[in-house]
Protein backbone atom coordinates (compact mmCIF):
# COMPACT_ATOMS: atom_id res chain seq x y z
CA UNK A 1 0.00 0.00 0.00
CA UNK A 2 2.84 2.36 0.91
CA UNK A 3 4.64 1.60 -2.33
CA UNK A 4 1.48 2.31 -4.33
CA UNK A 5 1.14 5.71 -2.63
CA UNK A 6 4.71 6.72 -3.51
CA UNK A 7 4.40 5.53 -7.11
CA UNK A 8 1.12 7.40 -7.50
CA UNK A 9 2.67 10.53 -6.04
CA UNK A 10 5.48 10.43 -8.58
CA UNK A 11 3.07 9.81 -11.43
CA UNK A 12 0.87 12.74 -10.40
CA UNK A 13 3.78 15.21 -10.48
CA UNK A 14 5.43 13.74 -13.57
CA UNK A 15 2.13 13.81 -15.40
CA UNK A 16 1.46 17.37 -14.32
CA UNK A 17 4.82 18.54 -15.63
CA UNK A 18 4.35 16.69 -18.91
CA UNK A 19 0.94 18.15 -19.74
CA UNK A 20 1.16 21.52 -17.99
CA UNK A 21 2.26 23.49 -21.02
CA UNK A 22 -0.77 22.48 -23.08
CA UNK A 23 -3.42 22.35 -20.35
CA UNK A 24 -2.83 25.42 -18.19
CA UNK A 25 -5.27 27.67 -20.09
CA UNK A 26 -7.94 24.96 -20.20
CA UNK A 27 -7.48 24.24 -16.49
CA UNK A 28 -7.70 27.91 -15.60
CA UNK A 29 -11.01 28.23 -17.44
CA UNK A 30 -12.40 24.99 -16.01
CA UNK A 31 -11.49 25.91 -12.42
CA UNK A 32 -12.56 29.55 -12.56
CA UNK A 33 -14.93 30.24 -9.66
CA UNK A 34 -14.06 26.99 -7.86
CA UNK A 35 -12.44 26.93 -4.43
CA UNK A 36 -8.86 25.55 -4.50
CA UNK A 37 -8.18 22.52 -2.34
CA UNK A 38 -4.64 21.56 -1.17
CA UNK A 39 -4.21 17.94 -0.16
CA UNK A 40 -0.46 17.75 0.45
CA UNK A 41 2.96 19.16 -0.51
CA UNK A 42 6.00 17.32 -1.84
CA UNK A 43 9.59 18.16 -2.69
CA UNK A 44 10.46 18.33 -6.40
CA UNK A 45 13.86 16.75 -5.84
CA UNK A 46 13.58 13.24 -7.40
CA UNK A 47 15.67 11.84 -4.55
CA UNK A 48 13.00 13.00 -2.11
CA UNK A 49 9.93 12.35 -4.25
CA UNK A 50 8.56 9.71 -1.89
CA UNK A 51 8.14 12.18 0.99
CA UNK A 52 5.35 14.56 1.93
CA UNK A 53 6.49 17.79 3.59
CA UNK A 54 4.97 20.34 5.95
CA UNK A 55 7.87 22.81 5.81
CA UNK A 56 10.74 23.81 3.54
CA UNK A 57 13.62 26.26 3.40
CA UNK A 58 13.71 29.56 1.53
CA UNK A 59 14.42 28.96 -2.15
CA UNK A 60 13.08 25.40 -2.12
CA UNK A 61 11.40 23.94 -5.24
CA UNK A 62 8.12 22.35 -4.14
CA UNK A 63 4.83 21.02 -5.49
CA UNK A 64 1.35 21.54 -4.04
CA UNK A 65 -1.09 18.75 -4.95
CA UNK A 66 -4.87 19.09 -4.78
CA UNK A 67 -7.96 20.03 -6.77
CA UNK A 68 -9.31 23.15 -8.52
CA UNK A 69 -5.85 24.76 -8.67
CA UNK A 70 -5.88 25.79 -12.34
CA UNK A 71 -7.15 29.34 -11.71
CA UNK A 72 -4.69 30.19 -8.90
CA UNK A 73 -3.00 33.47 -9.85
CA UNK A 74 -1.00 34.17 -6.69
CA UNK A 75 0.79 32.09 -4.07
CA UNK A 76 2.12 33.76 -0.92
CA UNK A 77 4.43 32.37 1.74
CA UNK A 78 4.04 34.50 4.83
CA UNK A 79 4.27 38.04 3.40
CA UNK A 80 6.34 37.10 0.35
CA UNK A 81 4.71 36.54 -3.04
CA UNK A 82 6.32 33.87 -5.22
CA UNK A 83 6.73 34.08 -8.99
CA UNK A 84 4.34 31.68 -10.69
CA UNK A 85 5.03 30.15 -14.07
CA UNK A 86 1.58 29.58 -15.63
CA UNK A 87 2.81 26.40 -17.31
CA UNK A 88 3.51 24.96 -13.84
CA UNK A 89 -0.10 25.48 -12.67
CA UNK A 90 -2.69 22.81 -13.47
CA UNK A 91 -5.97 21.69 -11.93
CA UNK A 92 -4.14 19.30 -9.61
CA UNK A 93 -0.63 20.69 -9.08
CA UNK A 94 1.25 23.95 -8.54
CA UNK A 95 5.02 23.79 -8.83
CA UNK A 96 6.83 26.85 -7.50
CA UNK A 97 9.89 28.17 -5.68
CA UNK A 98 9.63 29.60 -2.19
CA UNK A 99 10.97 33.18 -2.33
CA UNK A 100 14.51 33.52 -0.98
CA UNK A 101 13.66 36.70 0.93
CA UNK A 102 13.35 36.44 4.71
CA UNK A 103 9.72 37.32 5.59
CA UNK A 104 8.95 40.40 7.66
CA UNK A 105 5.82 38.81 9.14
CA UNK A 106 5.58 35.09 9.82
CA UNK A 107 2.18 33.38 9.61
CA UNK A 108 3.36 29.85 8.75
CA UNK A 109 0.69 29.53 6.08
CA UNK A 110 0.71 29.50 2.30
CA UNK A 111 -2.05 31.55 0.68
CA UNK A 112 -3.60 30.84 -2.72
CA UNK A 113 -5.62 33.51 -4.57
CA UNK A 114 -7.61 32.91 -7.75
CA UNK A 115 -8.52 35.34 -10.54
CA UNK A 116 -11.98 35.80 -8.98
CA UNK A 117 -10.55 36.67 -5.56
CA UNK A 118 -11.16 33.35 -3.82
CA UNK A 119 -8.47 32.93 -1.15
CA UNK A 120 -7.44 29.69 0.58
CA UNK A 121 -4.84 29.14 3.28
CA UNK A 122 -2.82 26.00 3.88
CA UNK A 123 -0.57 25.42 6.93
CA UNK A 124 3.06 25.47 5.77
CA UNK A 125 6.21 26.53 7.57
CA UNK A 126 9.00 28.33 5.74
CA UNK A 127 12.38 27.66 7.35
CA UNK A 128 15.03 30.37 7.19
CA UNK A 129 18.50 28.83 6.80
CA UNK A 130 21.51 30.00 8.74
CA UNK A 131 23.55 32.81 7.15
CA UNK A 132 25.76 32.03 4.15
CA UNK A 133 28.97 33.83 3.19
CA UNK A 134 29.83 33.61 -0.50
CA UNK A 135 32.46 36.29 -1.02
CA UNK A 136 34.71 38.74 0.79
CA UNK A 137 35.66 41.77 -1.30
CA UNK A 138 39.31 41.58 -0.18
CA UNK A 139 40.56 38.50 1.63
CA UNK A 140 43.92 40.17 2.34
CA UNK A 141 42.45 43.35 3.82
CA UNK A 142 44.63 45.01 6.48
CA UNK A 143 43.36 45.52 10.03
CA UNK A 144 41.16 48.61 10.24
CA UNK A 145 40.00 48.51 6.63
CA UNK A 146 36.40 48.01 5.58
CA UNK A 147 35.43 45.00 3.46
CA UNK A 148 32.14 43.88 1.95
CA UNK A 149 30.75 40.40 2.48
CA UNK A 150 28.10 39.01 0.14
CA UNK A 151 25.93 35.96 0.64
CA UNK A 152 22.44 35.32 1.95
CA UNK A 153 20.18 35.31 5.00
CA UNK A 154 21.89 38.06 6.97
CA UNK A 155 19.59 39.58 9.62
CA UNK A 156 20.04 41.56 12.84
CA UNK A 157 17.37 40.66 15.39
CA UNK A 158 16.88 42.63 18.64
CA UNK A 159 16.83 39.40 20.62
CA UNK A 160 19.74 37.72 18.82
CA UNK A 161 22.09 40.40 17.41
CA UNK A 162 24.05 39.87 14.20
CA UNK A 163 27.66 38.93 15.01
CA UNK A 164 30.73 38.77 12.75
CA UNK A 165 33.72 36.98 14.25
CA UNK A 166 37.15 36.43 12.72
CA UNK A 167 39.40 33.50 13.55
CA UNK A 168 41.01 34.21 16.92
CA UNK A 169 37.76 35.51 18.40
CA UNK A 170 37.98 39.14 17.31
CA UNK A 171 34.50 40.57 16.69
CA UNK A 172 34.02 43.01 13.80
CA UNK A 173 31.88 46.12 13.65
CA UNK A 174 29.40 45.99 10.79
CA UNK A 175 27.20 48.42 8.86
CA UNK A 176 25.03 48.62 5.74
CA UNK A 177 23.44 45.28 6.57
CA UNK A 178 21.01 43.77 4.06
CA UNK A 179 19.85 40.21 3.64
CA UNK A 180 22.55 39.63 1.00
CA UNK A 181 25.48 41.83 2.06
CA UNK A 182 27.14 43.83 4.81
CA UNK A 183 30.28 45.85 5.40
CA UNK A 184 32.67 45.03 8.24
CA UNK A 185 35.83 46.56 9.66
CA UNK A 186 38.68 44.05 10.02
CA UNK A 187 39.28 44.08 13.80
CA UNK A 188 42.49 44.10 15.79
CA UNK A 189 43.42 40.53 16.60
CA UNK A 190 41.91 39.06 13.43
CA UNK A 191 43.85 35.90 12.61
CA UNK A 192 44.15 34.08 9.28
CA UNK A 193 41.26 31.69 8.82
CA UNK A 194 37.50 31.51 8.22
CA UNK A 195 34.90 34.03 9.43
CA UNK A 196 31.86 33.07 11.49
CA UNK A 197 28.53 34.88 11.17
CA UNK A 198 25.72 34.39 13.70
CA UNK A 199 22.06 35.36 13.34
CA UNK A 200 18.83 34.37 15.03
CA UNK A 201 18.70 31.51 12.50
CA UNK A 202 22.07 30.01 13.42
CA UNK A 203 25.82 30.31 12.91
CA UNK A 204 27.84 29.63 9.78
CA UNK A 205 31.60 29.46 9.29
CA UNK A 206 32.77 30.55 5.87
CA UNK A 207 34.51 28.33 3.37
CA UNK A 208 36.66 31.27 2.33
CA UNK A 209 39.47 32.33 4.66
CA UNK A 210 40.89 35.67 5.68
CA UNK A 211 44.59 35.98 4.67
CA UNK A 212 44.14 32.67 2.88
CA UNK A 213 47.34 30.68 2.25
CA UNK A 214 45.70 27.38 1.29
CA UNK A 215 46.76 26.25 -2.14
CA UNK A 216 49.18 29.16 -2.44
CA UNK A 217 51.26 28.99 -5.62
CA UNK A 218 52.60 32.51 -6.16
CA UNK A 219 53.00 35.05 -3.35
CA UNK A 220 56.07 36.75 -4.95
CA UNK A 221 57.62 37.11 -1.49
CA UNK A 222 59.53 33.83 -1.32
CA UNK A 223 57.06 31.67 0.57
CA UNK A 224 56.70 29.20 -2.31
CA UNK A 225 59.73 30.45 -4.21
CA UNK A 226 57.82 30.47 -7.49
CA UNK A 227 57.75 33.37 -9.93
CA UNK A 228 58.60 33.97 -13.57
CA UNK A 229 59.54 30.71 -15.27
CA UNK A 230 59.01 31.11 -19.00
CA UNK A 231 60.19 33.20 -21.91
CA UNK A 232 59.30 36.55 -20.33
CA UNK A 233 59.99 38.09 -16.94
CA UNK A 234 57.00 40.14 -15.85
CA UNK A 235 58.04 42.80 -13.32
CA UNK A 236 57.81 41.61 -9.71
CA UNK A 237 57.87 44.66 -7.49
CA UNK A 238 56.32 46.54 -4.59
CA UNK A 239 55.15 50.09 -4.02
CA UNK A 240 53.00 52.14 -1.66
CA UNK A 241 49.86 50.43 -2.99
CA UNK A 242 51.05 46.88 -2.19
CA UNK A 243 48.63 44.72 -0.20
CA UNK A 244 51.11 42.08 1.00
CA UNK A 245 54.68 42.61 -0.15
CA UNK A 246 55.61 42.05 -3.78
CA UNK A 247 53.18 41.63 -6.65
CA UNK A 248 53.51 40.89 -10.36
CA UNK A 249 52.65 43.70 -12.76
CA UNK A 250 51.21 43.45 -16.27
CA UNK A 251 51.31 46.57 -18.45
CA UNK A 252 53.13 49.84 -17.90
CA UNK A 253 52.79 53.57 -18.38
CA UNK A 254 53.12 54.39 -22.06
CA UNK A 255 52.39 50.81 -23.22
CA UNK A 256 49.16 50.66 -25.21
CA UNK A 257 46.82 47.71 -25.37
CA UNK A 258 45.02 48.00 -28.70
CA UNK A 259 41.23 47.86 -28.79
CA UNK A 260 41.23 44.32 -30.21
CA UNK A 261 43.57 43.05 -27.48
CA UNK A 262 46.41 42.31 -29.89
CA UNK A 263 49.29 40.02 -28.91
CA UNK A 264 51.89 41.60 -26.58
CA UNK A 265 53.30 38.90 -24.31
CA UNK A 266 56.36 41.06 -23.56
CA UNK A 267 54.20 43.43 -21.50
CA UNK A 268 50.98 41.60 -20.66
CA UNK A 269 51.92 38.00 -19.81
CA UNK A 270 53.05 36.12 -16.71
CA UNK A 271 54.42 32.64 -17.42
CA UNK A 272 55.17 29.79 -15.08
CA UNK A 273 56.11 26.68 -17.04
CA UNK A 274 57.07 23.59 -15.04
CA UNK A 275 60.36 21.86 -15.85
CA UNK A 276 64.05 22.54 -16.29
CA UNK A 277 66.80 22.58 -18.91
CA UNK A 278 68.13 19.28 -17.59
CA UNK A 279 67.86 16.22 -19.81
CA UNK A 280 65.67 14.39 -19.12
CA UNK A 281 63.49 17.21 -17.77
CA UNK A 282 63.03 17.27 -14.03
CA UNK A 283 60.93 19.49 -11.77
CA UNK A 284 63.02 21.17 -9.06
CA UNK A 285 61.16 22.46 -6.03
CA UNK A 286 60.86 26.25 -5.82
CA UNK A 287 61.96 26.53 -9.45
CA UNK A 288 60.18 24.32 -11.93
CA UNK A 289 57.94 22.14 -9.77
CA UNK A 290 54.71 21.00 -11.39
CA UNK A 291 51.91 22.94 -9.73
CA UNK A 292 49.92 19.78 -9.04
CA UNK A 293 52.90 18.57 -6.97
CA UNK A 294 52.60 21.71 -4.85
CA UNK A 295 48.80 21.90 -4.60
CA UNK A 296 46.33 19.01 -4.58
CA UNK A 297 44.10 19.39 -7.65
CA UNK A 298 42.45 15.97 -7.32
CA UNK A 299 39.03 17.56 -6.78
CA UNK A 300 39.64 20.47 -9.14
CA UNK A 301 35.98 20.69 -10.15
CA UNK A 302 35.19 21.82 -6.60
CA UNK A 303 38.00 24.38 -6.65
CA UNK A 304 38.81 27.73 -8.19
CA UNK A 305 41.60 30.23 -8.69
CA UNK A 306 41.79 33.23 -6.40
CA UNK A 307 44.09 36.23 -6.49
CA UNK A 308 44.23 39.84 -5.36
CA UNK A 309 43.95 42.47 -8.08
CA UNK A 310 44.63 46.20 -8.32
CA UNK A 311 44.01 48.31 -11.43
CA UNK A 312 44.96 51.95 -10.67
CA UNK A 313 42.47 54.65 -11.63
CA UNK A 314 45.31 56.34 -13.53
CA UNK A 315 45.59 53.35 -15.88
CA UNK A 316 42.13 51.83 -16.43
CA UNK A 317 41.60 48.63 -18.39
CA UNK A 318 39.32 48.49 -21.45
CA UNK A 319 40.80 46.05 -23.97
CA UNK A 320 42.01 42.46 -23.99
CA UNK A 321 40.72 39.66 -21.78
CA UNK A 322 42.76 38.17 -18.96
CA UNK A 323 43.20 34.58 -20.09
CA UNK A 324 44.14 32.18 -17.31
CA UNK A 325 45.60 29.06 -18.87
CA UNK A 326 46.63 25.89 -17.04
CA UNK A 327 48.46 23.30 -19.13
CA UNK A 328 50.12 19.92 -18.73
CA UNK A 329 53.79 19.36 -19.50
CA UNK A 330 52.70 17.59 -22.69
CA UNK A 331 51.68 21.04 -23.97
CA UNK A 332 54.39 23.30 -22.51
CA UNK A 333 57.44 22.94 -20.27
CA UNK A 334 60.44 25.02 -19.33
CA UNK A 335 63.22 23.17 -21.11
CA UNK A 336 63.83 21.01 -24.13
CA UNK A 337 61.23 19.01 -25.99
CA UNK A 338 61.69 15.33 -25.23
CA UNK A 339 61.19 13.16 -22.14
CA UNK A 340 61.03 13.89 -18.43
CA UNK A 341 62.38 11.84 -15.53
CA UNK A 342 59.12 9.87 -15.43
CA UNK A 343 59.35 8.88 -19.09
CA UNK A 344 56.55 11.25 -20.15
CA UNK A 345 56.78 13.30 -23.33
CA UNK A 346 57.28 17.01 -22.66
CA UNK A 347 56.63 19.78 -25.16
CA UNK A 348 59.40 22.20 -24.26
CA UNK A 349 59.07 25.98 -24.41
CA UNK A 350 56.49 27.41 -26.80
CA UNK A 351 53.82 30.06 -26.94
CA UNK A 352 51.53 28.24 -29.34
CA UNK A 353 50.08 25.59 -27.02
CA UNK A 354 46.98 27.61 -26.19
CA UNK A 355 46.40 29.34 -29.52
CA UNK A 356 43.35 28.46 -31.57
CA UNK A 357 45.31 27.78 -34.74
CA UNK A 358 47.80 25.46 -33.00
CA UNK A 359 45.59 23.81 -30.38
CA UNK A 360 42.00 24.77 -31.23
CA UNK A 361 39.45 24.70 -28.47
CA UNK A 362 41.92 24.48 -25.57
CA UNK A 363 40.08 25.65 -22.41
CA UNK A 364 40.96 28.53 -20.17
CA UNK A 365 39.28 30.94 -17.78
CA UNK A 366 38.56 34.44 -19.02
CA UNK A 367 38.29 37.47 -16.73
CA UNK A 368 37.05 40.64 -18.42
CA UNK A 369 35.54 43.14 -15.97
CA UNK A 370 35.41 45.99 -18.49
CA UNK A 371 32.86 46.61 -21.24
CA UNK A 372 33.06 48.36 -24.58
CA UNK A 373 31.37 51.37 -23.00
CA UNK A 374 32.93 51.33 -19.52
CA UNK A 375 36.58 51.05 -18.50
CA UNK A 376 37.50 49.14 -15.35
CA UNK A 377 39.71 50.09 -12.43
CA UNK A 378 39.66 49.22 -8.74
CA UNK A 379 39.88 52.81 -7.53
CA UNK A 380 43.49 52.34 -6.36
CA UNK A 381 42.29 49.62 -3.99
CA UNK A 382 42.73 45.84 -4.10
CA UNK A 383 39.98 43.29 -4.61
CA UNK A 384 39.86 39.49 -4.48
CA UNK A 385 38.98 37.78 -7.77
CA UNK A 386 37.50 34.27 -7.83
CA UNK A 387 37.44 32.10 -10.96
CA UNK A 388 35.83 28.64 -10.51
CA UNK A 389 37.65 25.98 -12.52
CA UNK A 390 34.30 24.68 -13.77
CA UNK A 391 34.07 27.97 -15.70
CA UNK A 392 37.32 27.41 -17.59
CA UNK A 393 35.25 26.81 -20.70
CA UNK A 394 36.55 29.19 -23.36
CA UNK A 395 39.02 29.23 -26.21
CA UNK A 396 41.34 32.09 -27.08
CA UNK A 397 38.66 34.08 -28.87
CA UNK A 398 36.09 33.70 -26.09
CA UNK A 399 34.08 30.99 -27.86
CA UNK A 400 33.17 27.70 -26.19
CA UNK A 401 36.16 25.40 -25.81
CA UNK A 402 35.95 21.95 -27.36
CA UNK A 403 38.50 20.40 -24.99
CA UNK A 404 38.40 20.00 -21.22
CA UNK A 405 40.78 20.21 -18.27
CA UNK A 406 42.09 17.19 -16.35
CA UNK A 407 44.15 16.86 -13.18
CA UNK A 408 47.29 16.69 -15.33
CA UNK A 409 46.46 20.08 -16.84
CA UNK A 410 47.47 21.83 -13.61
CA UNK A 411 51.23 21.67 -14.14
CA UNK A 412 51.91 25.13 -15.59
CA UNK A 413 50.15 28.49 -15.52
CA UNK A 414 50.08 31.34 -18.00
CA UNK A 415 48.18 34.59 -17.37
CA UNK A 416 48.00 36.62 -20.58
CA UNK A 417 45.87 39.68 -21.34
CA UNK A 418 45.04 39.19 -25.01
CA UNK A 419 42.13 38.82 -27.43
CA UNK A 420 39.01 37.32 -25.85
CA UNK A 421 36.73 38.04 -28.75
CA UNK A 422 35.45 41.44 -27.58
CA UNK A 423 36.63 44.76 -28.99
CA UNK A 424 37.28 47.48 -26.45
CA UNK A 425 39.11 50.81 -26.55
CA UNK A 426 42.82 51.57 -26.86
CA UNK A 427 44.14 51.92 -23.32
CA UNK A 428 47.29 51.72 -21.20
CA UNK A 429 46.24 49.44 -18.34
CA UNK A 430 48.35 48.51 -15.35
CA UNK A 431 47.24 45.25 -13.74
CA UNK A 432 48.77 44.22 -10.40
CA UNK A 433 48.28 40.63 -9.21
CA UNK A 434 49.22 38.98 -5.91
CA UNK A 435 48.65 35.81 -3.87
CA UNK A 436 47.67 33.44 -6.68
CA UNK A 437 46.11 30.36 -5.09
CA UNK A 438 43.88 27.38 -5.85
CA UNK A 439 41.30 26.60 -3.17
CA UNK A 440 38.10 24.71 -2.55
CA UNK A 441 35.10 26.95 -3.15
Amino acid sequence: MKIFKYISLGLVVAGAMAVASCSDETDAKADRGATPEIKYVRDCDPAKSDSLIVKASLGSHICFVGNNLGDVQQVWFNDQKCKLNPTMVTSHTIICDIPSVIPGEVSNVARFITSTGIEVEYPFEVVVPGPRIDQMSLEYAPVGSTVTFTGAYFVDDPNVPFVVEFTGGAEAEFKNLTQTSFDAVVPEGAQPGPITVTTIYGSTTSTLEYMDTRGLMFDFDGVTGLGNHGWHDAPIETDETAISGNFVRLGADGVTMSADGSWDDSHFAFEYWAGSWNSPTDYPEREGIRLFDLVDFTNWKEMGLKFELCVPSSNPWQAGAMQVIFAGTNLVSMGYEGKDIYGNSVAGCNNTFFQNDSNPGYPRGIYRPWSASTAFDTGDEWITVTMPFTEFLYDMDGANATQGLTVDSFASLTIFVVSGGVTGVDCQPIIKIDNIRAVKL
